[in-house]
């Protein structure tokens, strides 16, 4: 886990923690809990966290956190408080809103005798003329160490993660634009934090002494300028290297409505975010290390920080079902909280026929696609489909299948290879084809709720790379129902053939 070792030997705590329905809360909860601590999830809605895998594991406390009574109650016998709620992105006034809302807390948090605050801020120079945002993360810091109560203010700059809003839309442009015009800014150094290494500080601050109350910065092992950032998120997602040019007439307001325009983050996250930009980012001080010790192979760098926010998708884990091989339950993964632009793009098109067969011979028929056999629908647009991956370097159809009853993982199908096959239920296709992302094909059967019938479920799934990804998908996407509806129904019209035949074939007594 991200806090491997920070709290070894220590009692457990009582953690009180808000904002538990945000991007940090939701994967600050599990690792407090594998340090050993007790959790208490404090939000305006518990009913929202019932989903949780960690919801039966934590005390859920209702508080909203502007009402001191509430959050006084909610507070009450905890050892450490985590403050991990912003207004950024909620309207124009959101620097007053944080300011009220951290005065609340920080009386509430003295009055019910807490033992420390924990505050997960933002990283800024020190120069009068701070963005709106940065200002009011500043103004929250000040006013939780001004509390009476031990606290610790940890200062990250951009966050690497898969959902961080800072981190998804760098990420945006970057896939969506192979070339693109952009402010000075793309210049200014930055110092980006994994959120693996930012969610180990915050769990190690739960046991700091008592006498220490500061602020810290927190940054990863590179300090990088936007433009490195981008073309280095480029190189590990496997993209071309972007041409990007710096030019002086774009505003914080244009390069805000620009950003808004390209990409899925909202227009009133996206300003704060493009005005904190125009200034450089960078720790002064490690000094969080005395508290904290970096782990014994050190921070995790900006590449590796990428390859752990895009694992879910690289190693395929594109439903719940299944779980990413190389990083399970990683805290850089895409939790099902986190807002509908985050974690990048990920087409869908999914389709579910009844079926009157069981759900063996079904599986049967499933199990048979390619090859001679092949795609039960439509035979002269996959030869089409096919001749055109050979013409561009790609395998086409010309590779058949191994067995033509049984598939194995690993089994080269056409174009595709087997990723998973679970017998009597699920198939997955990984594409080989040449494409512009990643694409997947999952075939499963489930039983139906009658005797001798199943469902029959079809699910293409497809990763987009940079713009053309997102132009090969659009261009493709009126062709689904044609094909795809096509193989489903064919499959579903071979498996009823073959259990009429069944039946038939049986002899009647008597």
């Amino acid at each position: 886990m991200s806090s491997e070792g920070a709290e070894a030997g220590a009692a457990s705590l009582l953690c009180a923690v808000t904002g538990v329905t945000g991007y940090v809360g939701g994967r600050l909860v599990p690792e407090l809990l594998a340090a050993g601590h007790r959790v208490r999830a404090v939000a305006r809605n518990p009913a929202r966290l019932r989903d949780r895998a960690w919801s039966g594991d934590v005390e859920q406390v209702a508080a909203d956190a502007t009402d001191l009574p509430a959050l006084r109650a909610a507070l009450t016998g905890v050892d450490v408080a985590y403050y991990l709620i912003h207004s950024l992105g909620s309207g124009p006034r959101f620097e007053s809103t944080d300011r009220r809302t951290a005065l609340t807390f920080a009386r509430a948090a003295r009055e019910a005798g807490v033992g420390r605050i924990v505050y997960l801020g933002g990283l800024h120079p020190d120069v009068e003329d701070l963005s709106p945002h940065m200002e009011s993360r500043k103004e929250v810091g000040e006013i939780l160490l001004a509390s009476g109560v031990p606290t610790t203010v940890l200062r990250a700059a951009v966050i690497l993660g898969s959902g961080s809003a800072s981190f998804e839309m760098m990420r945006y442009l970057t896939e969506r634009l192979p070339a693109m015009t952009t402010p000075r800014w793309v210049d200014n150094r930055i110092q980006p934090i994994a959120i693996r290494d930012v969610l180990r500080y915050l769990v190690g601050s739960a046991t700091m002494p008592p006498d220490v109350s500061r602020g810290f910065d927190i940054g990863g092992p590179e300090v990088l300028t936007y433009r490195d950032m981008m073309q280095r998120y480029a190189a590990v997602a496997g993209l071309r290297r972007r041409l990007i040019i710096g030019v002086g007439v774009l505003s914080p307001r244009l390069s805000s409505l620009w950003v808004s325009l390209v990409t899925p983050v909202p227009s009133a996250l996206a300003r704060p975010l493009v005005e904190s930009l125009i200034h450089e980012v960078v720790c002064t001080e490690h000094d969080i290390a005395t508290y904290v010790p970096d782990p014994p192979g050190g921070l995790v760098g900006f590449d590796r920080a990428v390859e752990l926010a895009l694992a879910k998708i690289q190693d395929a884990d594109v439903a719940t079902r299944w779980s990413s091989a190389a990083v399970p339950g990683a805290p850089s993964d895409p939790l099902p909280s986190d807002p509908d632009w985050a974690g990048g793009s990920l087409y869908r098109d999914e389709r579910s026929l009844h079926v009157d067969a069981p759900p063996e011979v079904a599986w049967r028929v499933l199990t048979s696609i390619g090859g001679d056999a092949g795609w039960y629908s439509w035979p002269l647009a996959w030869q089409v489909r096919g001749l055109i991956d050979r013409l561009t370097g790609g395998p086409g159809l010309r590779r058949g299948r191994r067995d033509p009853a049984r598939l194995w993982v690993d089994d080269a199908v056409d174009f595709w290879r087997v990723e998973a096959v679970e017998p009597p239920h699920l198939l997955r296709l990984r594409a080989e084809m040449r494409l512009p992302g990643l694409a997947w094909l999952e075939l499963s059967v489930e039983p139906g709720e009658h005797p001798g019938t199943c469902t029959l479920r079809q699910v293409a799934t497809f990763h987009p790379q940079g713009l053309a990804g997102h132009a090969y998908w659009w261009s493709v996407a009126p062709f689904h129902g044609v094909v795809f509806g096509a193989m489903q129904r064919g499959m579903a019209a071979a498996a009823e053939r073959l259990a009429a035949e069944a039946t038939a074939a049986v002899p009647e007594i008597g």
